[in-house]
C-alpha cells in the first residue's frame, strides 16, 4: 500500500511539472520549425543524454544513423555508410536547433534528401488496393524516435566537435 502511495504521489508530481511547463514534451504534430528549419524547443522538455544519443546512432533497431552517416567516433560499430555527409565535427559546425531540426524532420531543412523524418507521424503515402489488395490504413504512424531520444541524438551529435 505504501509503495502504491509513493507511486501515486511521483506521478502526480510528474504530471503537475507538465502542467506547469517546465518539462512539456511537444508533440509530432506541434513541432515548431524555423523558415530554415531549426527547432528552437527541446522536444522533450529535459536535457539530451549523450550516452543515450550514441547508443540510439548504433543501433541497429532504433536510430541507425551510421547506417547513411560515418563517424569516426563509432568506428566500434561496424557498417558505416556513405549516403549522407560525414558527421564528424557536426557539433562545432551545426547548433543543437539546427540538428535537432535535421533529426526531427531533416526535410524541412533540405527538401529533397533521403533522410528519414524521426520525429514525425503522419502525411506519409502508403500503397492502397492496387499495391496491396487492401486499403491503406489512414491512421498516424508512431514516430521513430520519442522526443527523448531526439534530445539524447542531439546531445551526442554536440559532442563530436572534432573534424
Amino acid at each position: 500500500m505504501r509503495l502504491t502511495t509513493i507511486t501515486a504521489a511521483l506521478a502526480l508530481t510528474a504530471g503537475a511539472a507538465y502542467a506547469d511547463g517546465h518539462a512539456k514534451m511537444v508533440a509530432p504534430g506541434d513541432v515548431a520549425f524555423s523558415e530554415y528549419g531549426e527547432v528552437d524547443a527541446s522536444l522533450s522538455g529535459k536535457p539530451g543524454d549523450p550516452e543515450a544519443g550514441r547508443a540510439i546512432m548504433i543501433s541497429r533497431g532504433k536510430g541507425n544513423c551510421i547506417a547513411c552517416h560515418e563517424v569516426t567516433a563509432l568506428n566500434d560499430a561496424p557498417f558505416h555508410g556513405e549516403v549522407g555527409p560525414m558527421l564528424d565535427g557536426i557539433g562545432s559546425n551545426r547548433s543543437a536547433e539546427e540538428l535537432r531540426g535535421i533529426v526531427a524532420n531533416a526535410k524541412m531543412m533540405f527538401p529533397e534528401t533521403v533522410m528519414p523524418a524521426f520525429y514525425k507521424t503522419s502525411g506519409f503515402i502508403r500503397p492502397g488496393n492496387g499495391y496491396t489488395g487492401k486499403a491503406a490504413k489512414e491512421e498516424d504512424l508512431s514516430p521513430i524516435l520519442t522526443a527523448q531520444e531526439i534530445e539524447d541524438v542531439v546531445a551526442y551529435l554536440m559532442t563530436l566537435t572534432d573534424s
